[in-house]
C-alpha cells in the first residue's frame, strides 16, 4: 500500500508530481456538458471519469486536482446536474476528466434516476476513450449498497474502476478503511486493486492521485 495521505506534508514532492500538478493547474478547463452519448467529442483523447454518491465531495476533489476552486462549480448549476461535464487537460488535450452525475439521491423522481442510469450505462458501455472510472467513496461511511450496485454495473460493462476515498482527514484510522475497501473489491473483475485516500480540504493524497490519473491516461 502507498504511503498514508496523512504523511503528505512530510513528503518531498517528486518531479513527476510537480509535472502533473503544473499540467492540471495550467491546462484544465471546462468545455461542455452533454446529455447523450452522440454529443460527446469524436476523438481519441483518453478519458478518466469521476463517479460517486451525491455529496461525496466530487466537485471538491476535481477542484483540488486542478488547484482551481471554481472549476467544477459549473456542474452544480441548475440544469446540469444530470449531465456529463467534460474538462479537457492540456492544449491540445492530453486527456479529459469527465464529471458524472451524483447518484443515490433519494428524493429524485424515478424518471430522473432512470435517465441517469441510461446516460451513465450508455457512456460506460459505448465510450472507447474511457480509461478508468474513479469511484469516490466517503471515507467516513465506506461503500454503501448503492455503491455496490454501481460496482456491479461497472463489472458488467467491463470498465476498470478504482475506489478513491474522500474526506480522509475526517477519520483517524485511514489505513484501516483503505484495507476494508480494498477487501470489498478484491474479487470484483473490473476493480483496480489499490484504494487511494484523499482529502480535498487538506490536499492529502492529491499529488499522488494526479500522477496516477496522468499515468492511466497515457498508458
Amino acid at each position: 500500500m502507498r504511503p498514508s495521505p496523512r504523511n503528505d506534508r512530510r513528503r518531498i514532492v517528486t518531479g513527476e508530481e510537480k509535472h502533473a500538478r503544473n499540467l492540471f493547474r495550467d491546462g484544465a478547463a471546462f468545455s461542455m456538458s452533454v446529455a447523450r452519448l452522440e454529443q460527446l467529442p469524436v476523438d481519441e483523447v483518453p478519458e478518466i471519469a469521476f463517479a460517486g454518491r451525491s455529496n461525496v465531495g466530487k466537485s471538491s476533489l476535481l477542484n483540488a486536482l486542478t488547484t482551481k476552486d471554481g472549476l467544477a462549480r459549473t456542474s452544480n448549476t441548475p440544469g446540469r446536474t444530470q449531465l456529463l461535464n467534460l474538462f479537457p487537460v492540456g492544449e491540445p488535450p492530453l486527456m479529459r476528466l469527465v464529471d458524472m452525475p451524483g447518484y443515490g439521491y433519494a428524493k429524485a423522481p424515478k424518471q430522473v434516476v432512470e435517465g441517469w442510469k441510461r446516460l451513465v450505462f450508455d457512456y460506460l458501455r459505448g465510450r472507447r476513450n474511457l480509461k478508468r472510472v474513479m469511484l469516490l467513496i466517503d471515507a467516513r461511511r465506506g461503500p454503501k449498497p448503492v455503491d455496490e450496485e454501481v460496482m456491479s454495473l461497472l463489472d458488467e460493462a467491463a470498465v476498470t474502476y478504482q475506489l478513491i476515498l474522500t474526506k480522509a482527514d475526517k477519520i483517524k484510522k485511514v489505513e484501516t478503511v483503505q484495507e476494508l475497501a480494498a477487501e470489498a473489491v478484491r474479487k470484483r473483475p473490473a476493480a483496480f486493486p489499490e484504494v487511494r485516500a484523499t482529502s480535498a480540504e487538506k490536499n492529502l493524497g492529491i499529488d499522488m492521485l494526479r500522477v496516477e490519473i496522468l499515468d492511466t491516461a497515457q498508458n
